[in-house]
């Protein structure tokens, strides 16, 4: 059965550094899956962070990240990562990693992944 996990979330300052990590198991690699972050911040609807194709080097990002966020993969280990540098306050939210066979044009527009993680809580702060 497929599963993911995040981990890596905390509290940083203002101007700080995480990595996120997503543990995949139960996953078929010899198909292309998206594998993408998703954000939820109290009150407001989930959003999407960034999307990469599991196969292909294909990478989108949400303009209020580009620039600050990187996505990276590694397939041997089926994990994905979120690096995020000069973190705001505005970042704070609930991170959550997802998959699915998806189109990669509409990685950043749809919530329709098949699979979903529980999330973990990042907190940016001084």
């Amino acid at each position: 059965q497929e599963q993911l996990v995040e981990s890596g979330g905390g509290l940083v300052q203002p101007g700080g550094t995480l990595r996120l990590s997503c543990a995949a198991s139960g996953f078929e690699w010899d198909v292309d899956h998206i594998i993408a972050w998703f954000r939820q911040a109290p009150g407001k609807e989930r959003e999407a962070v960034s999307c990469v194709s599991s196969r292909y080097n294909t990478t989108l990002y949400a303009g209020s990240v580009e620039g600050r966020f990187t996505i990276s993969r590694d397939n041997t280990k089926n994990t994905w990562y979120l690096q995020m540098t000069n973190l705001k306050p505005e970042d704070t939210a609930v991170y959550y990693c997802a998959a699915g066979q998806i189109l990669v044009r509409r990685c950043l527009s749809t919530l329709e992944y098949d699979y979903w993680g529980p999330g973990t809580q990042v907190t940016v702060s001084s």
